[in-house]
């Protein structure tokens, strides 16, 4: 039954936990030989060997490098089913997840505050940011003005 008055509930989910838990879904449901494509977003210091999650039931077939600025770029990663699952071990492929621990999952989640921070080092950082602030201001006004200009066009089309 689908209920279309359902509201989703949001909670935080760190990166880590996603990826870790769509590796794991995916070697529970897929048939064997089944794949599993997905996208990862990536710095230029990205190691696909140690900084991609692993799951002892699927085998890493293919990834797929665009880039996308300077120092981002993302990855196309595909991966097999090759081992059947078994759930009282669950625990354990969860727990080797993430050869490189927390560090590599971090490389995942702060990719904003590293693009962030290697923009910053730029020249002229400060100005540029200041010129993109007053646009977006400039932007906001007019739309504000717009839809004041629209209102009272409107109320005035019924007098």
């Amino acid at each position: 039954e689908h209920r279309y008055d359902h509201i989703a509930q949001t909670k935080v989910y760190a990166v880590s936990d996603v990826m870790t838990d769509l590796l794991d879904v995916a070697a529970r449901t897929l048939v064997m030989r089944g794949r599993l494509v997905y996208i990862i977003p990536s710095m230029t210091d990205f190691d696909p060997q140690s900084d991609l999650p692993q799951h002892e039931c699927l085998q890493l077939i293919h990834i797929c490098y665009q880039p996308l600025q300077i120092e981002l770029g993302r990855r196309m990663v595909t991966m097999e089913k090759v081992k059947e699952y078994d759930i009282m071990q669950r625990e354990n492929y969860l727990a080797k997840a993430w050869a490189n621990g927390a560090e590599a999952a971090e490389k995942c989640a702060r990719i904003r505050e590293r693009l962030l921070e290697a923009a910053k080092l730029k020249p002229d950082y400060e100005q540029k940011a200041a010129m993109r602030k007053k646009r977006r201001q400039e932007t906001r006004e007019a739309k504000k003005k717009a839809k004041r200009e629209n209102k009272l066009k409107n109320s005035n089309f019924g007098t």
